[in-house]
Parts: C-alpha cells; structure tokens; sequence
C-alpha cells in the first residue's frame, strides 16, 4: 500500500523586529490565493509588535544616523542586489498577495534595484551648508534624520511602493518600521529579513509589521516614531494625518486618484489606444494612477471607442502565473464585490458597458477567485459615482468633449489630483493644458512612465510630499541651523 503524501503546513508570516521574526502570537489572518479564493498561508497580526519594532528602531537611530553616508549607499547597494538574486521568490510572493501577473510583479522587483543604486548615489551626495553672516560669524544649516520613521504600504504594491519609502529615509540617515497590510505582508517581512541576514543592515533599521488599523494607529501615535509616510486610500489618510497633526509629526502621504486622460482630435491614435489600455488595466486597475477617466474630443470620440474597445476586449485574463495573462483577478472578494456595486450601479442609471461588466467563465480551481472582466463604460454622466469616486478595479469610464477648456474643466472637477495624461500633436497645447492640470504628475503622450529620479505625489486630496527623486530624500530630513560667533558677540545694551 502506497502511503499517501501529507499536505503540506500552509507557511506562517510573523513581523520581523530587530533581528528575528517574532514567535506566532495575536490574531491569525488567513492568507488567500486570489486567484483561486484558497487560502495559501497565515500571517500572525500582532500590537505588540509595534512597540518591539519601535523599540529597536529607536535603539539602531543613532549609530545609523552615525554612520558615514558612503557606508549608508554600500549597503543600500547591497540590498539592492540581494532583492535582484531573490527577484523569483518575492515576484511569487506579490502575486499571491494581489492577484498581478507574475510577469509584472517580476518586473517591478526588477526595476527595483534601480530605486536603491539611486538613493544610495544620493546618499552619497548629501552635505551641510555654510553661510557667512558677518566677518567673525557663520551658520551652518545642517540636514538632519527624523530618527524612526513609520512605512505604511498598500496590498497593490508592497514591496515596490515599500522601496519608494524605505529607499530615502535609509539614505537620509533614518531608521524604518515598514507596515504592510495584514493580507499582504510576505514580501515585506522577506525584505527586512533579507536585508539583514544578507545585505547586512545592522539589526533596528529595518523592521516589518504586520497589521491593520489598530497597528497603524498604534505606530502613528508612538513617542519615538518622528514621521510617519503613508499610501492608501484618501479616508485612511485623512484619519492617520489627523493623528500624527496632533502629536505635530510630519506625515507624507500618496492617497487616492480618479486620473484624467484627455485624447485629443489631433493625437496618434494607435499609440493613445495602447497607452489608455495599460493605464486603465494594468494590476486589473488597482493602482493608484490608473486612468480610469477617458476623455475623448468630439471628431475622434467613435473612432477611438471603437479601437479602444477592441483593444481592450483582446486582454488576456487567467491565471496570473501564466506567462500569456495579461490581467490578473482583484485582491479580494470584498473588491470584488465594491467593483461590481459600482458597475452594476452604472449600468442601472443608464451607463452601457461595450464590453465586460462581468466576471469572466473560468473552469476549476479559478472559479472561487475573484475575477472580473476589463469593462469599458460609455453614455455616463459626470455626477455619477462611477466617474467620481475611486474604484480600484478594471472600470475605465469614456466621456466626450468638445474643446480644451471643456477639457480641462472636466478633468479638475474632482477632489482628487494624483495623476493625468493627455495626448496631442501640438506643442503649444501639450505645455499649455499640462500647466493647467491640478495633478502632482501630468503625463504627455505616454503613461504610467514611472522612474526613481522624477518626484511623485499629489495634488488636492491625493497626497501630502513627494516620493522619488532627491525630492524625496528632502521628506525624510529635517534642517538645523547652528550659528556660530568666531569673535565678541555684540551686546545691544551696552552703552
């Protein structure tokens, strides 16, 4: 008799402090497969990690903050090319968390070295000014680290958007306490892991959290944490801004977006077909600069719905390991739930979807994931929800309009400002409508063009700060001026 094979122990995620993963304890989470709706792991939610994480923050601060800044770019050098040797595990590892295809979330470990050889060259970099204020007296303007810094990073991108936190405030001198959300904390827990049993991070400056809202409150509020940096959603940022304004701690936050993308008569219209599909679809929409508001001039808007509607049927969705799938499922059933609401809504008070507003056919294991069809809305209306509030999800809404000022209006009429395209053949209009744009990030005839060296952020409700570029570094430093008389300091009351 052939014995039969044990089923193997789902793995358990626990926080990383210090230098060790903490012993399972506090609230178990299941982990799901979204793909499949199976649970694959189990990640340990625990409050008092937060004070253990902190506590060694706080305890590596100031030799950190110490250490010679080519010191600080060498290992951050390192880390780099630790993540790159462990690109297939943490790619893995993202895609079970959120449902993006591997061949995405691989691409973005990989673009993920970049982010750090850069922050490690502005590392490098960074240095106190003189200023001479009379013969015998100068200041000296110093840039300083905060100390600990607390990373709270979204389910959609961990270990990307992670980096694009960690990766400054390591150079400007900080310490980290990253915190992922609760279903999607593996990549970050491997990160502090892996940054200091191989790129060699002294024990303390890094650390990963796992948590919801009660850690979340719990790190914001801390005593020893001096700045706190946030992606999310605009209603969390909201909440945890007004914590961290009460304890007069900085907060840099990147929120919600509901991005406009202006097609212009006079564009290139097989590029802008390309170029609005992966902005309004990559990640299955759930990216924070997904734009997911079309806005088509008059003589194009047939022409461009149609090729856009083709273009979008022709999507690939399925198994996101596969190497053909093009979308993946939604994160999780509730998203699921919130995306169809939003569609179903839509189509009810008079939207038509040319094409999705479904979930797909799928067979076997697929079919208690959370799938749902690339969906292209035409005929709706501007007040609708639809095309107001953020969805998170494979919905792009199509509207038509007549001339630039129209245009612009519609695209500014919202409380968001995280990001916007627009394409044309004309200069003059390009630099013109960009001016005009309330967005942190205006793409001209391309999108979702990310890169390390070029700031990131929002306008209106979409953010506080910036991310990337030396702009970033200047979030996590803090300047003191040191003022020094080299003669007789003057007395204004002597006689």
């Amino acid at each position: 008799m052939t014995p039969s094979t044990p089923t193997p122990t789902p793995p358990r995620w626990t926080s990383y402090t210090g230098d060790r993963r903490r012993a399972p304890g506090g609230t178990e989470v299941p982990l799901i497969d979204p793909a499949t709706g199976a649970r694959w792991a189990t990640a340990h939610q625990d409050p008092d990690a937060v004070a253990e994480a902190v506590a060694a923050a706080s305890g590596a601060a100031r030799d950190w903050a110490a250490t010679p800044q080519h010191a600080r770019a060498d290992l951050l050098h390192r880390l780099g090319d630790v993540l790159a040797a462990h690109a297939d595990e943490l790619a893995g590892l993202e895609t079970r968390a959120n449902g993006k295809p591997l061949t995405a979330t691989r691409a973005e470990v990989a673009a993920l070295v970049r982010w750090y050889r850069y922050f490690a060259a502005v590392a490098e970099t960074l240095e106190d000014r003189s200023r001479t204020l009379s013969p015998t007296a100068h200041a000296l303007v110093r840039q300083e680290p905060f100390g600990v810094v607390a990373a709270l990073t979204p389910f959609n991108g961990a270990l990307s958007l992670g980096s694009w936190k960690l990766a400054p405030a390591l150079a400007a001198g900080n310490t980290v306490v990253l915190k992922p959300p609760p279903h999607a904390p593996a990549s970050s827990v491997r990160l502090a892991e892996l940054a200091r049993e191989e790129a060699g991070f002294p024990p303390g400056v890094i650390s990963t959290v796992i948590g919801g809202a009660e850690e979340a409150r719990l790190l914001t509020e801390h005593p020893d944490v001096a700045l706190v940096t946030f992606t999310g959603s605009t209603a969390v940022a909201r909440d945890l801004g007004a914590r961290a304004a009460a304890r007069m701690k900085p907060f840099v936050c990147e929120a919600g977006g509901k991005s406009a993308h202006l097609v212009f008569a006079d564009a290139d219209l097989d590029t802008a077909v390309a170029a609005a599909r992966q902005g309004a679809f990559s990640a299955a929409g759930q990216t924070c600069v997904a734009g997911s508001r079309l806005l088509v001039q008059d003589g194009i808007y047939d022409e461009f719905l149609a090729r856009f509607t083709a273009a979008v049927d022709r999507l690939r969705v399925g198994d996101p390991r596969d190497p053909a799938t093009q979308i993946g499922p939604l994160a999780s059933r509730a998203a699921l739930t919130r995306v169809a609401s939003y569609v179903d809504d839509a189509v009810r008070a008079g939207a038509r979807a040319l094409t999705g507003g479904r979930a797909p056919d799928l067979d076997g294991e697929a079919k208690n994931g959370f799938w749902y069809l690339p969906t292209v809305l035409a005929e709706v209306r501007p007040e609708m929800p639809v095309c107001r509030e953020e969805i998170f999800g494979p919905v792009v809404t199509v509207q038509r309009f007549t001339g630039e000022d129209e245009a612009v209006a519609a695209a500014n009429s919202l409380e968001y400002g995280l990001a916007a395209g627009l394409w044309t053949r004309d200069a003059s209009r390009a630099h013109r409508v960009a001016a005009r744009l309330e967005a942190g990030v205006v793409w001209v005839n391309t999108y979702r063009l990310l890169h390390w060296s070029v700031p990131f952020g929002g306008h209106k409700q979409s953010g506080l700060g910036r991310e990337n570029g030396v702009e970033a570094v200047a979030e996590f430093l803090r300047t003191k001026s040191v003022v020094t008389e080299y003669g007789t300091a003057p007395d204004p009351f002597a006689g």
